[in-house]
């Protein structure tokens, strides 16, 4: 017989999260529902804005809340996810690095902040909407590891959590294989008014999507040189931090390179605030460093061979990893593009996640130009 837990059920306002509470009431659990107010002033946020923190979100985190039938609050955590979470994001992109803000949330907010709140007022669990699944294991320990249904499987920005957090995790949704039409139409049957509503992609602060913009307001337009891998101005911006390694798009570049091809940015200096660009071969990378490493259990022990996922939607690729002087370094078996400084890499063993870290350096197979 499952044992009857008290808890708490981080609601959204989106369709996963409500069913998530949903069938965690229907397996017998004692199930509080909370929305977590993440802005000082979610009014200010447009009207059918993608993310999950408008004032329509909690709208309508409450009213899936009534239909299941359990308690429902709204918390204030919007000082602490202005610093942890938006202030994060802004001095990454200030420093030439690339974050994850909904991974830094689900480590600072979801699983720090609430839980704490949670446990402090004597639930026994965070419930909430993510597609991923706990393991328990004979000894007692527990494991993450990735969903059922691999197309929406969401354990990359999970891979924060360690072993404690992991006890007091519950993802009802990791471990059916159901489809996004079928968890609505649950959601439907169960007479949830967000069945129909459509999934969040933009970064929930970032109401409009306009990144660059948001960015912009926060450190000030500064202009700069975009170069090409011998140094030569090739281009201007406003800004180094509007740009992510591997972007093809949205340089404004006036004439094309010599052999033709598109140009890529390749290193992005916020000393000289300098952009470089040049062709897609010079973005492969062969090894990285990462630092912060947070275990998903009991840290390994020695070099190991691993997959690794490099962004929330990216594919997995197989790597050597291994712990020297405080730093995760990892090899790919063959070169990655894309990979930029800030990102998080997420090392898992089969569907089990070993842990995650922060990149801080990569090495290339053609070596990147000197922008310093």
């Amino acid at each position: 017989m499952t044992k009857t837990l008290r808890v708490l059920a981080a609601m959204s306002g989106g369709v996963d999260s409500a069913v998530a509470a949903a069938r965690a009431a229907e397996a017998g659990h004692d199930v509080t529902g909370v929305h977590l107010a993440l802005s000082a002033n979610p009014q200010s946020f447009r009207t059918g804005a993608r993310g999950c923190c408008t004032i329509e979100d909690s709208r309508d985190a409450r009213r899936a809340a009534d239909v299941i039938g359990i308690p429902f609050y709204v918390w204030d955590l919007a000082e602490r996810f202005r610093e942890d979470v938006v202030d994060d994001f802004v001095a990454e992109y200030e420093a030439g690095r690339t974050p994850n803000p909904c991974l830094r949330c689900n480590e600072k907010i979801k699983f720090a902040a609430l839980l704490d709140k949670a446990l402090a007022l004597g639930f026994d669990a965070v419930c909430t909407g993510h597609y991923a699944t706990v393991v328990l294991n004979g000894d007692g320990t527990r494991e993450l590891h990735r969903a059922s249904d691999m197309a929406k499987d969401q354990s990359y920005v999970l891979g924060v959590l360690d072993e404690k957090q992991l006890a007091h995790a519950m993802f009802p949704l990791g471990d059916t294989l159901t489809t996004k039409d079928e968890i609505r139409a649950e959601a439907e049957r169960r007479g949830l008014a967000v069945a129909k509503k459509p999934d969040s992609h933009d970064i929930c602060f970032i109401a409009d999507g306009d990144t660059q913009g948001f960015l912009a307001g926060r450190l000030g337009r500064a202009e700069g040189d975009i170069v090409d891998e011998a140094g030569t101005k090739v281009g201007s911006h406003e800004g180094a931090y509007g740009f992510t390694i591997g972007q093809r798009k949205g340089l404004r570049i006036g004439h094309p390179a010599a052999d033709g091809k598109p140009r890529y940015v390749l290193d992005i200096s916020p000393v000289n605030n300098t952009v470089t660009v040049g062709p897609a071969e010079a973005l492969d990378v062969t090894a990285l460093t990462a630092i912060k490493p947070r275990w998903c259990g009991t840290a390994p022990e020695g070099p190991g061979r691993y997959t690794a996922q490099l962004r929330a939607h990216g594919d997995e690729t197989p790597v050597s990893a291994a712990m020297e002087d405080g730093e995760l370094r990892v090899s790919f078996d063959a070169p990655v593009r894309g990979v930029a400084p800030g990102q998080a890499i997420v090392l898992y063993d089969g569907t089990r996640v070993v842990g995650s870290a922060t990149i801080a350096t990569t090495t290339r197979r053609t070596a990147a130009p000197a922008t310093a």
